[in-house]
This record gives structure tokens, sequence and C-alpha cells, in this order.
């Protein structure tokens, strides 16, 4: 009695025939889509001030226009998010779709996540609910389920939960079902795309990875897999990498379960076979996350190009000058970096280059439009030699803030709006939990590796990472692949020696979480993003790359792991 349930979509601008792929290469009972992230709910919420009747990902109904046929003789349910805004417009589209395709299709959709009316001044402020909504339309025999903003892993709860028949307090079977939607919920990530070791395979293997499958089992076990003959790989490393992917502590809290990952097992089960088990499940907390967007003002940037020698000096006379222009009309935040990608006796006049970024905010689009436009065009025959920039600056353009508020499950209105227009009211959790990280012991560490020679060399050699954003705050997941690099790791990557190698955590909070199953620890940094990604604060405004930074940061890694 496997459920079959594979991904199409990890984000908003995925791969566009990936549902094609889906629906034509191997089996699945349910394919589900993840448009959505804190930054698409913005970009969604600018699309409705243009467009009352916009909203959602229209990606999603041009794909549908090639697949809905295909998805129906094959006896596939298709699930989504890509509703976004607007789910019930999303679920009319696909109706009228269906209609001049001359497909008889059961369309439902999810809705209740909508809070902004309840918070002036936010363009877009939704809550993160659950699956059972998804479960009581699939119930009704919908073929498609649109939803807007429900958690990434109740896309495949809610069809393990209409599948199995599962009540709302079987927290194993369901964290079970969490994790495997974590897994799935970025598509290509759990098939090798962005692994930290993709090096180690055939270059041929990771230049189209398909997207993965999970088999899930009526205990909420499951194993995560692909389709046969495609691209990419599944082993250990790229599930536990999807696993350690924008998470917390030990306790990853939903709405309809909290699911321990320091509990979850995970065995190569055969070639592009990972099994997940052993996950436990406990009540969910008593509120739900809700994200609020909102516009935070106005930002404008220019990136000069400084040649050659006197690189410091150039910048410091860039700095001067533009900084007396911008004295008459200060913005309320004026931010430099200096990105010394300059080599010495440089063979190209790109590599002999350093970029220097001004970056501008203000409430007022005049502060960072024009008066910094003009200042900096009026010094192109006044300052450094050798003079450009990558581009002009432009008026200045609006910037988005995130923020996440907490609400009462009672306060959020779920209901699941059937094919047949019926409306059935899902209820609140009635068993919570406040969630707590300090009630859990700090689970043991092994014990260290006797001292042995030691060689200076980057932390990447031995550990994996991924790392990525939860509104102002990053993850840092970091893993290694066997007990002897674990011990190591273990006792040598503590609070201290993170903020040595990241510069820029070293006043900022940061907490570090053990994952001993997954030979893994993960890093929260706070507040490293400032307002969230649409704010840009920083060079890499999701922390995408931050652990790939981190494994490139030179340690005393015994000889004998490397």
């Amino acid at each position: 009695m496997t459920l079959r349930i594979g991904n199409f979509s990890g984000f908003y601008g995925d791969r566009f025939d990936a549902l094609r792929e889906m629906l034509t290469g191997g089996g699945a009972d349910v394919l589900t889509g993840d448009y959505l992230a804190e930054l698409t709910m913005l970009i969604l919420a600018r699309d409705r001030l243009k467009d009352p009747a916009a909203g959602y990902a229209r990606t999603f109904l041009r794909q549908l226009e090639e697949t809905l046929g295909l998805a129906q003789e094959r006896g596939v349910r298709i699930v989504t998010n890509a509703g976004g805004l607007n789910p019930a417009g999303l679920a009319d589209a696909v109706r009228a779709l269906a209609g001049r395709l001359g497909i008889p299709v059961r369309v439902a959709h999810v809705e209740g996540d909508d809070l902004t009316a309840r918070y002036p001044g936010s363009l877009a402020a939704h809550a993160y609910i659950g699956g059972f909504g998804i479960a009581e339309c699939l119930r009704a025999g919908a073929d498609v389920v649109v939803t807007g903003r429900v958690t990434d892993a109740a896309l495949v709860t809610g069809p393990a939960v209409a599948h199995f028949g599962w009540g709302p307090t079987e927290y194993d079977r369901l964290a079970g079902a969490v994790v495997a939607g974590h897994v799935l919920e970025c598509g290509a990530q759990a098939t090798g795309g962005n692994y930290a070791f993709f090096g180690e395979r055939p270059p041929g293997d990771l230049r189209r990875p398909g997207f993965p499958l999970a088999e899930i089992h009526a205990d909420g076990s499951s194993v995560i897999t692909k389709h046969p003959g495609t691209g990419g790989f599944v082993d250990v490393g790229t599930v536990t990498a999807q696993l350690l992917y924008e998470t917390g502590g030990a306790r990853y809290a939903g709405p309809d379960v909290t699911a321990r990952l320091d509990t979850v097992r995970l065995r190569q089960d055969g070639p592009d076979r990972v099994r997940v088990e052993g996950v436990r499940g406990e009540a969910p907390p008593p509120t739900l996350k809700a994200g609020l967007n909102r516009l935070g003002g106005f930002r404008n940037e220019v990136v000069f190009v400084l040649t050659g020698l006197g690189i410091e000096a150039k910048a410091g006379l860039v700095k001067e000058q533009l900084g007396d222009a911008l004295a008459k009309s200060p913005p309320a935040e004026v931010r430099w970096e200096l990105a010394r990608t300059d080599r010495p006796d440089a063979g190209t006049e790109e590599t002999a280059s350093a970029l220097l970024r001004l970056v501008v905010r203000d409430p007022a689009q005049e502060k960072v439009g024009r008066v910094l436009s003009g200042a900096a065009v009026e010094l192109a025959l006044a300052s450094y030699p050798g003079f450009h920039v990558m581009a002009p600056p432009g008026k200045g353009s609006p910037y988005g803030v995130f923020e996440d508020v907490y609400v009462p499950h009672g306060d959020v209105d779920h209901v699941a709006v059937l094919h047949d227009g019926r409306r059935i009211a899902v209820p609140p959790a009635h068993d919570t939990a406040v969630l707590d990280e300090d009630g859990l012991p700090e689970p043991p560490l092994p014990e260290p590796l006797p001292a042995a020679p030691t060689t200076r060399a980057p932390l990447g050699l031995v550990a994996g990472a991924r790392s990525g954003d939860k509104g102002g705050n990053a993850n840092v997941g970091v893993w290694v692949r066997s007990d002897d690099a674990w011990r190591w790791l273990a006792h040598e990557l503590t609070v201290e020696r993170f903020r040595e190698l990241i510069p820029e955590a070293r006043d900022l909070p940061v907490t570090r979480h053990v994952l001993p199953r997954l030979r893994a620890l993960n890093f929260l940094v706070e507040g490293i993003l400032g307002e969230g990604v649409a704010a840009q604060a920083r060079f890499d405004p999701q922390a995408k790359a931050l652990g790939e930074w981190l494994r490139s940061r030179h340690l005393d890694i015994p000889e004998a792991l490397l």
C-alpha cells in the first residue's frame, strides 16, 4: 500500500518541462508543485496591485496546458501551492483551461491562509497552514488541488493523510510524511542539484538532474528515489543535505505535527534509493507562523570598477567624493562594500579589477534616485583613473521587508473548497505543545579522535554544507560521511570556531544544534540577512552560498581524514 509522490517544481521559475518529465518518466500517484517562497509572495503581491485577478503562478497554467490530458489519462493527481495569494482564481483558471481542452477535471482549492486584512500596511500576510485541507479535497475526488500558503511539506502530508486515512494525532506517521515532503520540496536539490560533493560525480550525471519521488508507506517511513534513466543521483548525502536545508533545531515545527529531525535514520537501499525511517513526531505548537510582506522603502545601487594599482586609494577617493554629494540630502542608509576580485599582474583586465558596491536606502524615492545617479555620473571625468561602473544607477526601486508573526490556530479559517462547491471547514489542531528546544537534552558527543598529525586545509575536503534563509536569519547545515569525521567535526566546529570562520557572524546570535544520526551540525545565525531576502541586505541575500564559504575556510584537519 505504497503511495508514490513526485515533485515537479521547487520554486517559481523551475524547469518548465518537469511536469511532463514526471508524467512520462515513470509511475506516480500524485505530483506536487512548490512555487512559493518569502520573496515569491512579495512578487505575487505586487502583481496583484496591478491586477486584482492576479496573485498566482501563471507558469503552472502553461505547464498544465501541455500535460493535463496526460495526467488524466494516467490517473495522476496534481497538488500545488501555485495559487499563491489567489487560490480560488487559479482554480477557476484551471477549470476554464480544462473546458477549452475538453478534459473533464475536478478542481478543488484550499483557502483561509490570507490574513492581510488583519495587518494594515502589509502587502501580503499569510499563515502557513497544514495538509488536512488538501486531504479533504482529495478524499472528495479532486484531480487537481490548488492551495495558497500551506507549508511546503503539506503538499506531501495532505495526499498521505488522504491515502492512508491518518488521524490528526498520528504524529509519528505525520512526521515521517513531513520529512519526506521536506526532502521533495526543493526539487532537484534532492537528486544532486546544488550538492557540495558534486565534483565526485561524472559531469553527465549532473547536467540535468531528474526530480525526486517519495515512496511513502502506511507507517510514515519512505524511500526517496527518482525515475529510472533521469539525471542526477539519490544517496544518503543528497538526502542529508536537503534535510538540513532551511531548518533550525531538532524540532521541526509545522501546523500538523512537530517532526523530530534528531530521530531520522537514513540508509542506502539500492542505487538511487534512500530509506527514511524512525521519524518521531510530537504535537504541533499552539500557534501558526504567518509571513508578512510589506514595502520597506526604496533602494539604489551602483558598482564602481577599480582596475590595476592603488585599489584601496581609488576606493577611498570615490567614497569621499560621493560622500560629499550625498551629504546634501543623506539617505537613511548608505553602505559600501569592496570586493577584492583583482589579482596582481593579471592576464585580463577583468581579473585586474575589484568591485566597489554602494547601496543606499530611504523611505523616500527621491533620496535614492536622482541624488545618487546624478552624483555618480558627474564623477565620470573627475575621479580615479580608469573610472567606470557596471551600469548607471537608476531612479531607485522599491524593496520589500519580510517579518514572521505567530497566530493561534483558531484565528485561521482553514477551508477546503471542493470541486462541487461544498466548503469543508478544517478544524484547528486540538492537541498542541509549546515548542521547547531547551527541553531536549543535548545529545552526547562522540569520543574525540586521538591526537594525530594535522594539515591546514579547507573544511570542505571533509564536510558538506547547505545553507538557506528564513526571514532575516540563515542556517548552515554541515555534515560528514564517516564516523571518524564526525568524531572530529563534533568537537572542532563549535560556535566559537564558526564565528572565527564566518566573521559576519561574530557579533550575531549563533546557535548550534547537534544531530548525531545524520552526523550533522546545524547553525542558526540570527539577523545576518537583515529584514529578509527582499531587502537585499548582503551580497548573498538568501545565504545560498554561506555554507560554501564556510567549506572554503581553512582549519587544522587530521591527515587521516584527508
